[in-house]
């Protein structure tokens, strides 16, 4: 009996340093995060808290945000429409950006030449931060920049404009081939780098699921004829699920929080607005702490719920959800 207490008191002492840092850093600031959400303050240090209950949320989501004397912020949009921008650009990365990563893998498991160089050249663009690229494509997209020059170049640059002016943008001006300055076209120039920077992300993912597939699985299929599309669809996809699973988890939830790669690429954020960049805006540029923590409160929920949905989706019949 000493004996299983003593154990036990081990195990307790080498999880108590993990537990407390997992308290300190994730569980307390959710629950000050809830509590501020309830408050009405404009001082980082709270020295003028005032409860109102549920109004931040109530005020988040109504269409117009307004300051204490009544007059609507200028730079901040919706919090649906941020909603939906983020929602669209997980919808994006789900449907385009994975099946690429899923494809890329696949080839490469094959065994190619330069298998390894490959994997090293699509996984670079992870390793670069996200500011930089975002610097990057911002000239890319600039009016005189790399894109408008590689257009004009080809001979295709005007009608090129005049087919986002007719049938992509919705303002009266002829498009001028600034492609961050225009609401319709601000969000997929915003998905284009973040596929260029995570494909190679997910794909190592993916390549790591494949090359585990067990090889007498391969050769029996094979062996009873089927075919590399047959193999990839009723063996490799089936077996490397979990990953899968967790690459959707990734894409969602990332595109739920990004908020550096739009900050630093658009000039103004409107045109792409992402509840990150309105809780930035709302909290550091015009001191509503207590909205902003509530914009934090929700996509925290947010995130736990498309998980646990994610999870859902992806589980066997009998299975439980971890």
């Amino acid at each position: 009996m000493k004996r299983t207490l003593s154990y036990r008191l081990n195990i307790f002492a080498f999880l108590l340093p993990g537990l407390l840092l997992f308290v300190g850093i994730l569980i307390a600031p959710i629950i000050m995060s809830v509590n501020y959400s309830l408050h009405d303050f404009k001082a980082i240090s709270g020295s003028d808290m005032t409860f109102v209950g549920l109004n931040n949320y109530i005020e988040l989501f109504s269409p117009q945000l307004m300051n204490d004397k009544g007059v609507l912020y200028t730079n901040v949009n919706y919090m649906g429409d941020a909603l939906g921008n983020a929602l669209l650009l997980g919808a994006f990365s789900v449907f385009i950006q994975l099946p690429i990563a899923l494809i890329i893998a696949l080839k490469l498991s094959k065994g190619i030449r330069g298998e390894r160089a490959y994997l090293s050249i699509f996984f670079m663009p992870v390793l670069i931060s996200t500011v930089i690229i975002g610097r990057l494509w911002m000239n890319i997209y600039e009016t005189n920049g790399l894109l408008n020059s590689a257009l004009e170049a080809l001979g295709i640059k005007q009608q090129v404009f005049s087919w986002v002016s007719s049938q992509i943008t919705s303002t009266k001006l002829p498009f001028q081939g600034g492609w961050t300055g225009y609401k319709e076209t601000a969000l997929l120039a915003a998905f284009v780098p973040i596929l260029w920077q995570y494909v190679g992300y997910h794909m190592l993912l993916m390549y790591a699921g494949i090359k585990g597939v067990p090889a007498d699985l391969l050769e029996a299929a094979q062996l009873d004829g089927c075919t590399e599309g047959q193999v990839n669809r009723l063996i490799i996809i089936p077996y490397i699920k979990p990953i899968l699973k967790v690459s959707v988890i990734f894409a969602v939830t990332g595109s739920l929080k990004s908020f550096d790669l739009i900050y630093t690429l658009m000039k103004d954020t409107r045109r792409a607005e992402l509840p990150s960049t309105l809780m930035y805006k709302l909290t550091f540029l015009h001191n509503r702490y207590g909205i902003g923590s509530a914009i934090a409160v929700v996509l925290i929920i947010l995130c736990f719920v498309f998980a646990l949905l994610i999870s859902l989706a992806f589980r066997d019949r009998g299975e439980k959800v971890a």
